[in-house]
């Protein structure tokens, strides 16, 4: 936006021009906090704005005529920049002109020398004065001071302009009068006016009474403003009719040209050669000079011409490049559009050298766009992505339209702060881990580890367990994890006979607002320990007795005494059971099978076979170390199965020295003894 402020010069300070809040259209209470500014390419603030109110005022009073020296219009540039979001106003304020200055003759007095020959309607130049005030309020006319001699009266330049001359309307003599002072006045038009005075004495003098003339009344010249010392820009002539001293003619400025044009310029009294005697450094695109042409007459005459010179431009500056406003670091997450830098780019150089193409590397999020005149906004026109590219170096470049063009070019240092975008990650969805049961408290069982791309606490992980249960119990009471480096600990001692796995959830969540979290599953598997001695099923004991089994005399070889049965809650080869006999009081009649348990008899009862026996089964794993359980089986030989079982203790009972069996036998045998006794004795007596 623009907005235009017309204020008269030499205003006092504190005086209201008006309110820029108000008339903007911006809420004054965010003044300062949009940490508002005014911009301006003079080296002295002439405004004070109310940061409260966003009233203007006077700071220092303005003097037009030193601000815009010799301009007809004169206009101070202000930009207004705001941020947050970050505006650009353009303010141009009118200084408009009063009545300030009085006219000024470049010399307190002026001699005029006037032969007293010439007659009546003589004309003589006399010097104009220099007025900074504009329109109206500049030099608008001339006086004299009364003179039965002289009258004054206004001539027009080629170009237009007037300037006064002395016209002689009565003839001079010397002899009655030899000097005339006269009083020049110059008025302008203000109100009330103001006016110079220029004392002009005039000599009379006798002789020489043609003034020299030049071939042209203006004369134009153009030259490159890069000219060096010594380039000839024109050469001027004049011609005067006199003979001798009286016609010969010398050249000079006019002490109405500008002392710093006189520096610059060189003119040669004998030739006339214009000629350059410095920097051309002038902002000014045309220069105007008065070159006087005097004869060397005891009384001298003289006459002017106009000298224009146009300096044409020659590119020979570079355009300029100043950061008015930069926001960096700009969030990631900044939409297209979004601005970032406000820049001003000019070149001093006029016309096509003056006017700029601005651009930058075509490979970028940001883009380069208009503004005001002579301002550029840089904005995003992409998405940006801290963990791709967390800054950019921005090379703008500004090149001129001449030929050859010049070039500038100024880098921007853009940072890209973050913003949490990104949650942590894990290697991958789930893990195993295995665990052998009966593990120490405490013990560490895997460390979980999250990675987060983002910066600062948005890339900070922190782990914890999710709720879950496991064996219906909660899952705290079996698990801790580390918050800050998702280290697992065991708080209880795991048992494979209880439950053999579970799963649960590690989150892994940053410290971002809001936070963003993920999670990985964790499989734990529980390894089987060797902790279970195998658990003997059959026979039982019962009440710290012997388990009985009863087998008949008449069993054959192979007979199935008993099975052993056992079970053992550990997994795989821990429970792997095999069978041993550890002891038999008659190991050549009973044999065990080492896999199925079975007790089985190696061979037929004899008479002779103990009727109690006893054997010790040990039923061992295959663990590392293994572990076994022992049961001890008693075993009764009978026919039926007796009404009350006899007692089988540790030392065994030897068989009855006679039993109805054997009584019977011993019997038999006595009586056939006897018999054979008797029948030995009969022999005996019959061969006798």
């Amino acid at each position: 936006g623009q907005i235009v402020y017309s204020i008269t010069e030499e205003t006092e300070r504190g005086v209201s021009i008006g309110n820029i809040a108000k008339d903007l259209g911006i809420n004054a209470a965010t003044l300062s906090s949009r940490k508002f500014r005014m911009i301006t390419g003079s080296s002295k603030q002439y405004f004070n704005i109310d940061v409260g109110t966003g009233a203007l005022t006077i700071k220092e009073p303005i003097d037009r005529e030193q601000v815009c020296e010799l301009k007809s219009a004169c206009f101070l540039n202000y930009e207004l920049v705001l941020e947050n979001p970050l505006e650009l106003y353009r303010i141009e304020f009118k200084v408009l002109d009063i009545n300030d200055n009085s006219p000024i003759f470049p010399q307190s007095e002026y001699h005029v020398k006037v032969a007293e020959f010439l007659s009546p309607g003589a004309r003589f130049t006399l010097p104009t004065a220099q007025d900074s005030d504009e329109g109206s309020n500049s030099v608008q006319n001339y006086t004299l001071s009364p003179d039965e001699h002289f009258c004054l009266e206004m001539q027009t330049h080629g170009d237009g302009s007037k300037y006064p001359e002395l016209v002689l309307e009565k003839a001079l003599d010397r002899e009655q009068q030899d000097t005339h002072r006269l009083i020049l006045t110059a008025k302008d038009g203000g109100n009330p006016p103001k006016s110079g005075d220029v004392q002009v004495i005039v000599t009379v003098l006798d002789t020489n009474d043609n003034a020299p003339e030049f071939e042209h009344s203006v004369y134009r010249a153009s030259i490159l403003e890069n000219s060096p010392n010594g380039t000839l820009v024109v050469r001027v002539h004049a011609t005067d009719l006199d003979e001798g001293p009286n016609g010969e003619v010398r050249y000079s400025f006019s002490n109405s040209t500008a002392a710093d044009l006189q520096q610059m310029f060189l003119i040669h009294p004998h030739t006339g050669e214009v000629t350059v005697n410095g920097v051309l450094a002038v902002q000014r695109p045309l220069l105007e000079m008065l070159i006087e042409a005097r004869d060397k007459g005891a009384f001298g005459m003289s006459s002017t011409a106009k000298l224009l010179v146009e300096i044409t431009d020659v590119n020979n500056h570079a355009p300029e490049i100043t950061i008015a406003s930069l926001s960096s670091p700009i969030p990631e997450d900044a939409v297209p559009g979004t601005v970032i830098a406000l820049l001003s780019i000019m070149d001093k150089d006029p016309g096509e050298n003056g006017k700029i193409t601005c651009q930058i590397p075509a490979n970028l999020p940001f883009q380069l766009k208009p503004s005001l005149e002579n301002y550029y906004s840089l904005v995003t026109s992409g998405l940006l992505d801290r963990e791709l590219i967390s800054e950019y170096n921005i090379t703008i470049t500004a090149t001129d339209l001449g030929s050859p063009p010049t070039t500038t070019q100024k880098t921007l240092w853009v940072q890209i702060s973050d913003v949490n975008d990104n949650p942590p990650v894990f290697t991958a969805d789930a893990c195993n881990i295995s665990v052998e049961e009966n593990n120490p408290l405490g013990a560490f069982l895997y460390r979980v580890s999250a990675s987060d791309p983002d910066v600062g606490e948005n890339g900070r992980v922190s782990y914890v367990l999710r709720n879950s249960t496991v064996a219906g119990n909660a899952l705290a009471s079996f698990l801790s994890v580390s918050l800050a480096n998702g280290s697992i600990y065991a708080k209880r001692a795991f048992d494979f006979e209880q439950f053999r796995s579970f799963h649960f959830q590690v989150e892994a969540k940053d410290n971002g607002s809001p936070a963003l979290s993920t999670a990985i599953t964790v499989n734990v598997y529980i390894s089987d320990k060797n902790d279970n001695a195998p658990a003997i099923l059959y026979p039982i004991s019962q009440n710290g007795s012997i388990a009985v089994e009863v087998v008949p005399r008449l069993a054959d070889e192979g007979y199935l005494v008993t099975k052993v049965v056992a079970d053992d809650d550990d997994n795989a080869q821990n429970a792997w059971l095999s069978y041993h006999l550890a002891q038999s009081s008659d190991s050549t009649l009973f044999h065990l099978v080492p896999h199925s348990g079975e007790l089985r008899t190696t061979r037929s009862m004899r008479f002779t076979d103990l009727l109690k026996h006893k054997v010790v089964v040990v039923v061992r794993d295959h663990g590392d170390p293994p572990l076994s359980s022992t049961v001890t089986v008693g075993i009764l030989l009978a026919d039926s199965l007796p009404q009350a079982l006899p007692d089988f203790d540790d030392s065994g009972e030897p068989p009855p020295l006679l039993n109805a069996t054997n009584l019977y036998l011993i019997v038999s045998l006595a009586c056939v003894a006897c018999v054979f006794a008797a029948f030995l004795l009969f022999l005996v007596f019959a061969r006798l």
